[in-house]
């Protein structure tokens, strides 16, 4: 049973070792969300990559306006929806950095539309990680661009309709039309697998800039059991059974292999 048990003992820090990257902090973030989860994601790429020196994060308005208390890298802020035009001096500005924005649904497809495609259809050799969750999380969980038809948020509690507010945006497909993206992906934070491919679709948008190659996006669904009314389990659920109905996951894009 020693034997046993001290055997166990040396395997778990191999596999849930905080990175460095990684601050040792509690969390403001509610029970259940998918913020956290990509925070570790990214900060093991960068640590993997040996890049922690060189990055540079870019944090908006929103829920992940504190981002900057869980990366031991350089993060700053922008104004609500300006993070891609932020990002974009400090990557022309300083071209040997590698820089990210990390923003939600309510920052980067709403008040931030333009900017997002604007940096897409330049081709700015920056990456943006995007959270996909479909309501705004630190207002109070009002309808967010990305909301889906007949979910009911602060503003929409008889659900989303059509007719009155529209469809939810697209991003990965929206961007895909513009000649400057290299790489979009959608993926899920629902399962260990999903999480799995989250991390290589961070490992990739970090390599194609990295490269040089260009513009890149990696969009999250990710689990909001406060606004959404759910117990976390439920949540997750949720993104698999409802949300990847209306965002389907995959690749959207990918121009890296004919630069390679």
């Amino acid at each position: 049973m020693h034997s046993t048990t001290a055997a166990k003992k040396t395997k778990r820090p191999r596999g849930y070792r905080r990175p460095e990257t990684l601050v040792d902090v509690p969390t403001h973030y509610c029970a259940g969300c998918g913020h956290g989860i990509v925070h570790r994601l990214i900060a093991e790429v960068i640590d993997e990559l040996g890049i922690r020196e060189k990055t540079v994060a870019v944090a908006p308005v929103g829920c992940a306006v504190l981002a900057y208390d869980y990366w031991r890298i350089d993060v700053t802020e922008a104004p609500h929806g300006r993070t891609p035009a932020v990002a974009t001096g400090i990557k022309r500005v300083q071209p040997d950095k590698v820089v990210f924005t990390y923003q939600g649904d309510g920052d980067l497809a709403a008040i931030g539309t333009a900017e997002i495609v604007h940096a897409a259809n330049r081709g700015e050799n920056i990456c943006v990680f995007f959270i996909n969750n479909t309501v705004y999380g630190m207002t109070g969980g009002q309808m967010a661009p990305t909301t889906i038809l007949d979910q009911k948020t602060q503003t929409t509690p008889g659900g989303r309709v059509q007719s009155v507010h529209g469809n939810p945006i697209r991003v990965c497909e929206l961007l895909a039309t513009l000649d400057g993206s290299a790489y979009l992906e959608r993926v899920a934070l629902s399962s260990p697998g999903n999480v799995r491919k989250a991390k290589r679709a961070i490992r990739k948008a970090f390599d194609v800039q990295l490269a040089g190659l260009g513009f890149s996006l990696v969009e999250f669904l990710s689990p909001c059991p406060t606004y959404w009314r759910m117990q976390p389990v439920d949540a997750l659920r949720h993104v698999d059974q409802v949300l990847a109905k209306t965002f389907p996951l995959g690749v959207f894009k990918d121009n890296t292999a004919s630069e390679a």
